[in-house]
């Protein structure tokens, strides 16, 4: 699969980067070139910003909501008439196992991450009545925040994109996308998805760039409400410092160390089976469960499941549909889960599957689904974000000490818990420091729930009714009653 070379979406027209620059773009499981995506600097992005800002402040864009619910219900339907096509691309350029398509990388995404938002439009508050008191009728009202800097990373991008834009769109707002270095011929395609529709210039507004730099421009622009990032904590710490110097609002989803923890009354086989989620896209996802925290009183039992699962795990040629694991997306990428694989047996854990580059994989930057088993929560692998398909098996001492463990994390985005008894997995559940949690594989991703994380898993929430409200400001309206 070979992309058409796309250009940037600046207030509704297409571009090219200053002098022609591009940038190749590699398949991550071919390492062969597919396309290349135009290569913007400073003058690029600031001539995005100042086209949003634009639709922002002199049209009637935010605050014709019909026709912002035509707009969104006609870029739906344009992304799903693609679909189909889009699907392989997105495989070419991220590697995603195309299984994954069908689900929360693509379909779901133009279902519900466009969808839900037009639902919302009609139940969602854009005021409140607080009523009368001491002569005075009191309204609240909500308004578009702005222009919102859309920063999205390589592992989910139409996914986040998505999840982002459609809020974005059903609020008012306008938006700059900075699209990820390594997958940016996606955003390019979606670009030319809107220019199908009403959506007026400078409303969207799509930015590719080899330079990361790039997006500390978005960041960093006096012209923007809003940073909506989704990405490392390293890169979201300097986003937040750099938009706060103009005291820009920031949205932070940032990364996770989730944990699964299994009490000891769990169904095992079917719990240890879904381990394997951990195997997602190579691993690439910051809200996947990368600690399993198993009661030591079944301990050697949970083993003896878990290596004849991992062992089974399906991974290779990511447009082979029976695939669930593809490559990491560039040989830095591999490098460095290799380097903490390498760093978990130091430390003294025990690779009990895995734990290297696959054989018969000469091209493709691929590492083995990798199960480290006899881990203390204090190792690095533990703790620090790998992003890669590695899984830390940690021993716990009763649902006291699971709590424990868990919370023992910089990071608070995600997790589950699997009991028999449904009450003590909800005790369990609600005492973990996280941004969203289940219990027995009660499946809560459809876009109305808010989304984000405690601790350093970012600031914020997207989705839902909490999703609009990050992205409207607040006016208190006093009248006489």
């Amino acid at each position: 699969m070979t992309y058409t070379d796309g250009k940037l979406l600046i207030g509704g027209q297409f571009a090219e980067a200053s002098g022609g620059r591009r940038f190749d773009c590699i398949n991550p499981a071919t390492e062969e070139v597919i396309g290349s995506a135009p290569d913007a600097g400073r003058a690029e992005m600031e001539a995005a910003i100042a086209a949003a800002r634009t639709a922002a402040d002199t049209t009637g864009w935010s605050a014709d909501i019909e026709f912002r619910r035509h707009c969104l219900a006609q870029l739906q339907q344009v992304c799903r008439d693609y679909a189909d096509t889009w699907r392989h691309e997105l495989v070419a350029e991220t590697g995603t196992p195309i299984m994954w398509t069908h689900l929360f990388q693509l379909d779901w995404t133009i279902d519900f991450g466009l969808g839900t938002p037009l639902r919302l439009m009609d139940a969602y508050e854009w005021e409140i009545d607080r009523g009368v008191h001491d002569g005075a009728r009191r309204t609240v009202l909500k308004r578009p925040i702005g222009v919102v800097g859309a920063i999205i990373p390589w592992n989910f991008p139409v996914e986040i994109t998505m999840s982002k834009l459609g809020p974005i769109i059903a609020t008012g707002n306008t938006v700059v996308i900075k699209a990820a270095p390594d997958t940016p011929l996606n955003s390019l395609r979606l670009g030319e998805l809107a220019a199908q529709t009403d959506l007026p210039p400078g409303v969207i507004n799509i930015i590719t760039s080899s330079d990361h730099l790039v997006g500390e421009t978005l960041a960093g622009s006096p012209d923007i409400d809003l940073v909506a990032f989704t990405g490392s904590t390293a890169t979201g710490r300097r986003v937040m410092e750099v938009a706060a110097r103009n005291i820009t609002k920031v949205f932070l989803e940032l990364g996770g160390k989730s944990a699964s923890i299994l009490l000891d009354d769990a169904d095992f086989p079917a719990a240890l089976g879904g381990s394997v989620m951990t195997c997602i896209h190579a691993g690439q996802g910051c809200a996947l469960p990368t600690r399993l925290l198993v009661p030591r009183s079944r301990y050697d039992e949970a083993l003896q499941i878990l290596e004849a699962v991992w062992r089974r795990i399906p991974f290779g040629d990511p447009t082979d549909p029976a695939n669930m694991a593809g490559p990491l997306i560039s040989a830095a990428q591999r490098d460095r889960v290799l380097a903490y694989i390498a760093r978990g047996v130091g430390e003294g854990a025990r690779l009990l599957v895995g734990g290297g580059r696959p054989d018969g994989f000469d091209t493709g930057f691929y590492v083995e689904p990798t199960l480290f088993v006899d881990v203390d929560n204090s190792m690095t692998i533990a703790q620090e974000e790998i992003f890669g398909p590695v899984l830390a098996v940690i021993p716990h001492d009763g649902d006291d000490d699971a709590v424990r463990i868990a919370n023992d994390s910089v990071y608070g985005l995600s997790g589950s818990v699997a009991s028999a008894d449904q009450a003590r997995g909800e005790s369990v559940a609600r005492q973990i420091r996280t941004g969203t949690i289940d219990v027995n594989g009660a499946v809560g991703y459809r876009c109305e729930m808010p989304f984000g994380g405690h601790k350093h898993s970012g600031i914020g929430r997207q989705w839902g009714v909490e999703g609009f409200d990050e992205l409207m400001e607040l006016t208190s309206l006093s009248t006489p009653a």
